[in-house]
């Protein structure tokens, strides 16, 4: 059985540019949906978190706050109630290598913003996992995960096509001005080739081993990526 490690931010709390703290976590969607084709694929999923703190759902993710109907939140709540035991025993970001493990899995969230960005763990496990051509897959948010990755040569993902949360999703639905930074201009700025779509639209980009999705509504289509890659 193929095994993914799911990597979630442990934060709760995001400190905006205005130096407030915003609520935050991964978003329920880009975890469920993914999980699900997952396990329904015969994968197996472990997740993982900085610390083994237990995640923290966005609460607007769960709710018309957050764009979601209610009947999709309804069923999103339904199966995170169903992997609940799971969420609540993460293993330890610091503790993991990536032998361990067949893929990388990184959704997203305003939470890996706040620290996954910058976490040496999380950096280093890219590192090894890309120069062992293992598939590292991130989702929208889950793309700040990404920057940890540097070694003596740089940013890890320097040249390679790739696609994020967009700047222009983040000020028509994210946290506008607010956002601590943008993610798609961070990711640029580290010398990425970020390729977005229409705002909200459904979007993947696979760069080799690399496979990233634009935004929420790219769930699926990233996940059924992986789920193809794994089965070669």
């Amino acid at each position: 059985m193929k095994r993914i490690l799911m990597v979630l931010s442990a934060a709760s709390e995001l400190r905006l540019s205005d130096g407030t703290l915003h609520p935050t976590g991964y978003w329920a969607e880009e975890v469920v949906v993914p999980h699900r084709l997952f396990s329904d694929a015969g994968l197996s999923v472990t997740f993982v978190t900085p610390g083994g703190t237990a995640p923290t759902v966005d609460p607007i993710s769960l709710n018309e706050q957050g764009g979601v109907e209610p009947e999709a939140a309804a069923d999103h709540r339904a199966y995170l109630d169903g992997i609940a035991s799971s969420l609540a025993s993460p293993l330890v970001l610091e503790d993991v290598t990536p032998d361990q493990f067949d893929a990388l899995f990184l959704p997203g969230g305003h939470a890996p913003m706040a620290d996954l960005v910058d976490h040496p763990a999380l950096g280093a496990l890219l590192d090894a996992a890309d120069r062992d051509g293992m598939p590292v897959t991130a989702l929208c948010h889950g793309l700040a995960g990404l920057l940890s990755a540097r070694n003596s040569g740089g940013f890890v993902f320097a040249g390679r096509r790739l696609t994020s949360f967009s700047d222009l999703e983040e000020q028509q639905g994210g946290l506008g001005d607010l956002s601590p930074f943008f993610l798609e201009s961070r990711l640029r700025e580290n010398g990425a080739t970020v390729v977005t779509d229409a705002p909200w639209s459904s979007h993947l980009v696979i760069d080799g081993n690399l496979i990233t999705g634009q935004n929420p509504q790219s769930s699926a289509v990233t996940a059924n990526a992986l789920i193809d890659v794994l089965a070669v």
